[in-house]
């Protein structure tokens, strides 16, 4: 709601933003006031930069600036591996760890028939064209589902597994259980049971 008072504004405008409470937006806004100009025309040309010149690359549907995505056009990632993702903050989770060097297909969303999300509301027709269009050299032979084990991301990686199984590709999902460095007795029955049934020879 705009008002005639800038400071007001930048607050009710930070509080907008997931995890931003009033206090918090209030200390954001003071500490941008407080700070030399150049700060805020920084920030206020950063978001209109990326509002205006990062889209949807057009093969996996990561955030890109160009038409595909730096992971896509990569020559040394493995063509022949997918990992299925909720959205873009989970694919930089998983860059981080350093281990996949496959490339990735970003969903941006679960499906949640709560909350009126189906299969049409995300990104789940884009992987389907990609795989019946891909060249001979980059046939692809695994997708790995790495949607959280939430109920909606269990509904979703569910979906995928039996649209995805008839068109022959090998179908896994990431395991789920004790965090490293987390004590047995502080899991919870569902997180212990995963672990438990999901466990490997070693």
């Amino acid at each position: 709601m705009q008002t005639d008072d800038p400071i007001t504004n930048l607050i009710n405008a930070f509080s907008r933003l997931p995890g931003i409470g009033e206090r918090t937006a209030s200390r954001l806004a003071f500490f941008v006031l407080n700070q030399p100009e150049d700060l805020a025309t920084e920030l206020a040309e950063a978001l209109v930069r990326v509002k205006s010149e990062v889209g949807l690359c057009a093969k996996c549907c990561n955030l890109t600036q160009g038409e595909l995505c730096r992971i896509c056009v990569d020559p040394k990632r493995d063509a022949a591996s997918i990992c299925v993702v909720e959205g873009p903050t989970d694919l930089r989770a998983i860059e981080r760890t350093g281990e996949f060097r496959g490339r990735y297909h970003v969903l941006h969303g679960l499906i949640s028939p709560l909350e009126g999300i189906g299969p049409d509301d995300i990104h789940v027709k884009e992987l389907l064209t990609r795989l019946q269009t891909t060249d001979e050299d980059e046939e692809v032979s695994e997708i790995i589902i790495a949607t959280s084990p939430s109920v909606d991301g269990e509904a979703t990686a569910l979906y995928l597994s039996r649209l995805l199984k008839p068109i022959g590709v090998k179908v896994t999902r990431i395991a789920s259980g004790i965090p490293i460095g987390g004590e047995l007795e502080y899991a919870d029955r569902v997180t212990l049971s995963r672990a438990l049934t999901q466990r490997r020879e070693i």
